[in-house]
């Protein structure tokens, strides 16, 4: 069981910098963090502390007023708000008298990393436990007040009531006397009921909404600093690309440029490492861009010049149609089976390369203050990060951690993207090289032209119908760059948990099945985004679903029933698949993937939406599911297809997430993934030709437009079940719902994203 004791105020104050504090508590969080689950990340990672230092603190003034540490990062999804609410239910506080405080880097927070819908799923328990805490030491020291037994008092909205006579002590007079009380162990503190929450399951205001409307929130662009430099940076065309030689002359002349850097070469593997490069730094960002667009470089190129997204996709559909795939899953004998051609159901789906495009572009400052670094960075991994700045100013990791202090800054949005810490990685090698603070900012072309994208994937399916109406004899195959290449550049194929993506992890209820891999040679930085390989393994296997269910000539929904089959726990791990430890990490019997759970979802979206009511001519709806981060979702889409256009007139998505702490933030996510899922559907995609990245900004890598989003609904579904994630299950089953539907009005399969490719867009 992880340790909650009491926290000095002097040592508080030190690590928060806030004032106040009468009563201070403070935990050893467990180490969950999703870096420990990413296979091939080895030494980089962050090893969380074994000592008894203390992370999430829980604060409580003299004058009642509680303030929160977050140890998880947010972006916009709402964690500032989420983890403090279990921890206010739990307290007894009074919403309206808690502040919310971000915290810094530091390994005695346990895992920070915020990421793999992971943050409420793998702390629900010990979160609301330390709230629990509080509330039993208040109660404590107001029984100690009036002499009676501790059993004869109860929080109550921010004070403890004596039941038998009514008398109150609110928590701000209790403060100092908690304070001084032992801690109870954890076993010892009796949670909440849930049916008598106040707070959880019920939506409150938005921690920092106001500061965010009214720009008044900081973000990593927002630094400012005396004597900071801004850096621009020039970087290769092509990864693992080297400057050749380089003239500044030119940028040197542009009214503000103090300094042209060129950025240390790096090799193989990439990492999560900056890519080498030639800086501008100037006393304003107008300079450093203008400066920049003034150097003159010779790169070499390297061998991935050679790239082409086209070729490469070609290359990888011949792969998934051939036999001879790594089998990562196998039951019954697939292979002793001949196939009825008028039974069988064979097609294969390709996504192109995907970008995370989130409004904040990455950016991150450092500084030498005299006696340590000090940083600012809008991070999903702020531990990873720090370790990465320590080494790159030739710090030790483990012996040197208080050298560097990494300030966290709300995110703009990230889906990914800044899990990674290039970026701030490039501002510790330039603030150490010119003695000046430097702040790095990307431009949204060097997000686009030097990020990290979502695997280009192929997905080959065949089965064949049975007499029931489902199907059986099913071989499924996926060809893709792995993420797992970034640390390991001989990877070839994506393995362990990273096949429990609406990959291996299927549940259908069918005896023969063999689920296969191919190997593939990777050009570009394959980094998570937003689902990882549900993306492409959820939008492969729900189009194949619709498919057999037109072969069958019935319903999509009815083919999903057939499919799941009798109600059962899934585990594939019992049927010869290994990689599954994804999204339970531990947690298994909390998590057990549920087939009823599935058909409830699946039944509740086409319900509300009412897809089977009749339709207009060229109008059609398309369903899909997808089970990822613990969580079951589904949604339908409604199109319209009028000559060779397309029209997306309404979109559902329903979610089965367990207990639900915030509804206003699930629907948030949910009604974003539909967004985000929408966009990727009908128009982006990244190509690359020579290496290079094509597209540049929105104009080339559109996303949806508020006028092109239909109506959305959200529909959540009540349960006691423990939580699931939120911020990424609703997107998978988006994509195929939408070429689903396009099938239905108009007769077209679209199997190759995105669909702008072949249908005009409205």
């Amino acid at each position: 069981m992880s340790t909650i004791k009491p926290f000095s105020r002097r040592a508080f104050l030190q690590a928060t910098g806030l004032t106040g504090g009468a009563f201070i508590l403070g935990a050893v969080l467990p180490s969950c963090s999703p870096e420990k689950s990413l296979s091939g990340a080895g030494a980089a990672l962050t090893n969380v502390s074994k000592d008894n230092a203390l992370g999430v603190f829980v604060s409580l003034d003299s004058d009642g007023q509680v303030n929160i540490i977050c140890h998880r990062m947010e972006m916009g999804q709402g964690i500032m708000t989420t983890t403090p609410q279990m921890i206010a239910e739990e307290l007894e506080a009074d919403w309206s008298r808690v502040t919310v405080t971000l915290a810094k880097a530091d390994t005695k927070y346990g895992g920070q990393s915020t990421g793999g819908s992971s943050s409420i799923r793998h702390l629900f328990e010990f979160t609301r436990q330390m709230g629990a805490i509080a509330r039993d030491m208040l109660e404590q020291a107001a029984a100690q007040v009036w002499g009676v037994d501790k059993a004869d008092v109860k929080a109550i909205k921010h004070t403890v009531v004596h039941t038998a006579t009514g008398k109150t002590l609110t928590f701000g007079e209790l403060a100092e006397s908690a304070a001084t009380l032992p801690v109870p162990n954890a076993e010892d503190v009796t949670l909440k009921n849930r049916k008598d929450f106040s707070l959880i399951g019920r939506d409150v205001k938005l921690v920092g909404q106001d500061n965010i409307v009214q720009g008044k929130a900081v973000y990593a662009q927002d630094i400012q600093l005396p004597g900071l430099l801004i850096a621009s940076i020039e970087r290769p065309p092509v990864v693992g690309g080297t400057v050749k030689s380089f003239d500044a002359t030119e940028a040197k002349k542009v009214a503000g440029v103090v300094e042209v850097i060129r950025l240390k070469d790096r090799g193989f593997p990439v990492n999560t490492n900056p890519m080498s490069g030639v800086a501008v730094l100037a006393t304003n960002t107008w300079a450093a861009i203008e400066g920049r667009k003034k150097l003159t470089i010779e790169w070499t190129l390297g061998e991935h010049a050679i790239h082409n997204s086209e070729t490469y996709k070609q290359d990888l559909i011949k792969k998934v149609n051939a036999t001879g795939g790594t089998v990562v899953r196998a039951e019954g004998d697939v292979y002793q089976h001949t196939f009825d051609p008028t039974k069988t159901v064979e097609a294969t789906y390709t996504v192109p390369y995907h970008h995370h495009m989130p409004m904040e572009t990455p950016a991150a400052t450092v500084m030498f203050d005299g006696e340590k670094w000090q940083v600012w960075a809008g991070t999903q991994t702020p531990q990873w990060g720090k370790n990465q700045i320590l080494e790159e100013l030739g710090l030790n990791p483990e012996t040197d951690s208080d050298k560097v202090e990494l300030n966290t800054t709300l995110m703009g949005g990230s889906f990914g993207r800044k899990g990674k810490n290039d970026f701030a990685v490039e501002a510790a090698e330039l603030a150490m090289a010119s003695g000046r603070p430097v702040k790095v900012i990307w431009s949204r072309e060097d997000d686009v032209k030097h990020g990290f994208y979502h695997s280009i994937a192929a997905n080959y399916y065949k089965a064949e119908l049975t007499e029931n109406l489902s199907a059986d004899y099913w071989v499924q195959r996926v060809a893709h760059p792995p993420i797992d290449w970034l640390f390991n550049h001989e990877k070839k194929h994506t393995g362990g948990s990273g096949l429990s993506q609406s990959f291996a992890d299927q549940p259908f209820d069918i005896e023969h099945i063999s689920c296969e891999v191919e190997d593939v040679e990777t050009h570009v930085r394959i980094g998570w985004l937003r689902s990882v390989q549900n993306i492409h393994n959820a939008f492969a296997m729900g189009s194949f679903v619709d498919e057999l269910a037109a072969k069958a000539e019935i319903s999509t929904q009815k083919m999903w029933m057939n499919l799941l089959g009798r109600d059962r726990i899934v585990d594939p791990s019992k049927e010869g698949f290994e990689g599954w430890s994804n999204y339970d990490q531990g947690q298994k019997p909390a998590h057990a993937m549920q087939t009823s759970r599935m058909k409830n979802v699946i039944n509740e979206v086409c319900e509300k939406a009412g897809v089977n009511e009749p339709l207009s001519e060229n109008e059609g709806w398309g369903i899909s599911y997808a089970h990822s981060f613990n969580s079951y979702a589904a949604a339908a889409t409604k199109v319209r297809v009028v000559n060779n256009t397309l029209e997306v007139l309404e979109m559902h998505t329903a979610i089965d997430c367990g207990i639900v702490i915030t509804p206003d933030r699930v629907k948030s996510q949910m009604e974003g993934a539909m967004i985000m899922g929408l966009s990727m559907a009908l128009y982006s995609e990244i190509t690359v030709k020579d290496g290079v990245i094509e597209q540049n900004n929105f104009y080339d890598y559109p996303v949806a437009r508020i006028q092109q989003v239909p109506n959305l609904f959200v529909h959540i579904i009540a349960s006691d079940d423990a939580p699931g994630g939120v911020g990424e299950p609703g997107l998978p089953p988006v994509m195929p719902s939408i070429v689903n539907a396009v099938f239905h009005a108009s007769g077209l399969r679209v199997r190759d994203l995105p669909i702008k490719n072949h249908l005009n867009v409205s």
